[in-house]
């Protein structure tokens, strides 16, 4: 429609004094003036500015220049004397203007582009956002965090000059701040802050360390018991980044974690909850045990059992790898014997996901395949185990992943002549009919 549109527009021109073709085709050509063209992509510039050496360049290419480890100019071939970008205006109006003067030929204005933060701008506002915390201002508090965040939404360059100047550090200690006070009275300046800072994610060390105080815990458990969805998932999100030494100095993180399960909010904060499960019933500290049995009396062995059954890879492979480690547990293998489901989701799971999750698979077959216990033996050999173990050690797995399903087979090897039906993995869709 749009270029039917520009070709009659052209022709109406034509017809008025331009020359027209005796066959009714017109073919126009419009030459892009050459100094208006970037140096580096060849096409017209956007975002003109001029560097050290004089040249002046589309900011987006020579900025992916120097991402690139280049130090020169494309041009001169010299070495930049420093990586300033002069925004070059009267190149700009000058492209802006041809573009006007020749619209008739669909040709739309270049946008006047916003001038990029600069880490100064960056530098200052996080000054004053700590200043407002530790003054109690919430509502310039408020005010400078979304304008970090409205100055992130402009551009990824926005977003890397935010993060590389210390932005994150200075909201994780804003956030802190006001933790430590009544939650609901500070709900908005936590909330845009907790939303600045999922953004700015992997947190530094000192970061982590900060957002790590019983305080600020607390308050993201908070909100992940709260009614906001994006709220919830961003509380999730962050959670995930803490040590596991600062989650267990709060007793509600591990019911507020298999909650947000339960009710998903989506399919990030789901990854995002089982991922820091798993940190927690992994660690090798003295209260992983307590841990596992609290997780297994919040119910999470049939959790993640409902989760699995149309999991995609990254939530299928995470709930396997919170299922092996919860089968180190006594209440945790019990639990995951007594229920129906456990076997046969597992066993579907392997050779069909990844092969991360097939390892996951074998380690949890293998911790609920006791020698002293047939019928489990059975029950596996049924749903076809015994092939895909066979499978998984031909295409290759890693050493303990084999050691594993090798003491499997030759378990289930014991108890194939009682195995009361054939193995359902056989493909019997080439057997003939006996009548025939």
């Amino acid at each position: 429609m749009v270029l039917s549109w520009t070709k009659g527009r052209v022709f109406r021109r034509a017809r008025k004094g331009k020359e027209l073709n005796s066959g009714g085709d017109l073919e126009i050509e419009i030459a892009i003036p050459t100094h208006f063209r970037c140096p580096v992509t060849l096409d017209m510039m956007k975002d003109p500015v001029t560097v050290s050496t004089g040249i002046t360049y589309d900011r987006d290419s020579i900025e992916k220049w120097i991402e690139s480890g280049n130090r020169t100019c494309p041009v001169t071939k010299t070495e930049l004397s420093s990586f300033d970008m002069i925004p070059n205006h009267a190149i700009r109006r000058m492209i802006q203007d041809w573009c006007v003067e020749h619209r008739s030929y669909g040709i739309e204005r270049i946008p006047t582009p916003r001038i990029p933060v600069t880490p100064y701008e960056v530098t200052d506002t996080c000054t004053r956002i700590l200043s407002a915390a530790q003054h109690g201002d919430e509502n310039k508090c408020v005010e400078l965090v979304r304008k970090i965040k409205a100055w992130g939404k402009e551009s990824e360059r926005n977003k890397r000059c935010i993060v590389a100047n210390g932005a994150a550090l200075a909201l994780a200690n804003a956030f802190n701040s006001f933790s430590r006070g009544v939650v609901e009275k500070n709900v908005v300046v936590l909330d845009e802050i907790l939303g600045a800072l999922v953004w700015m994610r992997p947190l530094s060390e000192e970061g982590r360390s900060v957002l790590g105080s019983e305080s600020c815990i607390a308050c993201m458990v908070w909100f992940m018991n709260g009614k906001q969805l994006c709220t919830r998932q961003n509380a999730a999100l962050l959670l995930k980044e803490m040590r596991v030494e600062a989650l267990l100095k709060c007793v509600e993180v591990l019911e507020a974690l298999v909650t947000m399960i339960k009710g998903p909010v989506g399919t990030g904060s789901t990854k995002a909850c089982l991922s820091t499960i798993f940190n927690l019933v992994n660690s090798s500290g003295v209260n992983r045990g307590v841990t596992c049995q609290r997780f297994v009396e919040l119910g999470l062995v049939s959790l993640l059992l409902e989760v699995l059954v149309d999991a995609e890879k990254g939530v299928c492979e995470k709930a396997l790898g919170v299922l092996d480690c919860v089968c180190d547990c006594k209440q945790g293998l019990e639990m995951a014997k007594a229920n129906a489901l456990t076997l046969p989701l597992v066993i579907k799971k392997l050779l069909r996901v990844s092969p991360l999750s097939s390892s996951f698979a074998v380690s949890v077959l293998w911790k609920l395949c006791d020698k002293t216990e047939e019928e489990v033996l059975i029950e596996a050999l049924q749903m076809g185990v015994f092939h895909k173990l066979l499978v998984l050690l031909q295409v290759g797995c890693g050493e303990g992943t084999k050691e594993k399903a090798t003491e499997l087979l030759k378990l289930l090897n014991g108890c194939r002549s009682k195995a009361e039906c054939v193995d359902s993995s056989l493909d019997f869709k080439h057997l003939k009919n006996s009548s025939n």
